[in-house]
């Protein structure tokens, strides 16, 4: 086949595909796709089914523009999945819900509050970190308190120094609570070192404590929230649709082939 020849059976070909585009998809595309979606890459998607079945007439072209549709609407259906999943996602992290309780039901007094949306977005790099760090803070800690009980008369001081931004920031609010903030009993805490202790033992400690429970627990917290933000019915009614997306899909290229065969004249006695 000569050159010439060649460059004439693609500038016809061009034109077919030009011409599909032009007085089929332009018009039906109003249609298909929502004003939301990228009309372009609908675009794209008949030009490569034109291209693959190259259909002969009005039936053929119709049939293919059918097949680029129920395509399209099946990637509208995986969207719609994954937006359902991150509906039950936001719903997983609702205050009252009890995520992390239903995750760790198999362990005794758990603390509520654990964050659920820090298990979800969390990664297991995050986690690791997360986790060194609790123990590098209580060592901290330990080492304060050995510093509060030795003979030095700097004890309450060294110790203080010791302690990381954070955990002086809330010695100095846990020392500034008004009486009315106090449970029922409790004394204010004292800026020496049997109130600097007090402090570190009943409340930094039992928090790191709780804080290392959680870190270890947070992929069942994770896997708790994502099987929650399953709902069977929506996906069951996605599932549905799709099966019948898929039937028809089935009939539209059954009939193209038929056609395309008859065309061709193969089509077996």
């Amino acid at each position: 086949m000569s050159d010439r020849k060649r460059a004439k059976e693609a500038e016809t070909s061009g034109t077919e595909i030009s011409r599909f585009n032009a007085l089929r998809h332009g018009v039906l595309s109003r249609y298909t796709v929502l004003p939301w979606e990228d009309a372009a890459e609908y675009h794209a998607l008949v030009a490569a089914l034109v291209a693959e079945h190259a259909p002969q007439g009005p039936t053929e072209e119709h049939l293919v523009e059918e097949v680029a549709g129920i395509l399209w609407r099946k990637r509208r259906l995986r969207l719609a999945e994954a937006a359902a999943h991150r509906r039950g996602l936001e719903e997983a992290l609702e205050p009252r819900k009890d995520t992390a309780k239903a995750a760790v039901v198999h362990l005794d007094a758990i603390d509520e509050s654990w964050d659920v949306g820090e298990a979800i977005r969390a990664t297991t790099a995050d986690t690791e970190n997360d986790i060194h760090e609790t123990e590098d803070d209580e060592a901290i800690v330990h080492r304060a308190l050995n510093l509060l009980g030795s003979r030095r008369n700097d004890a309450y001081e060294a110790a203080l120094a010791e302690l990381r931004e954070g955990t002086q920031e809330g010695w100095a609010e846990f020392l500034a609570r008004q009486p009315d903030e106090l449970d029922e009993g409790e004394k204010a805490a004292t800026a020496d070192v049997e109130g600097l202790r007090g402090f570190l033992e009943g409340e930094v400690l039992p928090w790191l404590e709780d804080r290392k429970k959680e870190l270890a627990n947070r992929p069942l917290i994770r896997e708790q929230a994502f099987g929650e933000s399953l709902d069977p019915d929506k996906l069951e009614r996605l599932g549905r649709y799709e099966v019948h997306l898929d039937r028809k899909l089935e009939r539209m290229l059954a009939m193209l082939m038929r056609l395309k065969e008859l065309r061709h004249g193969t089509v077996p006695d």
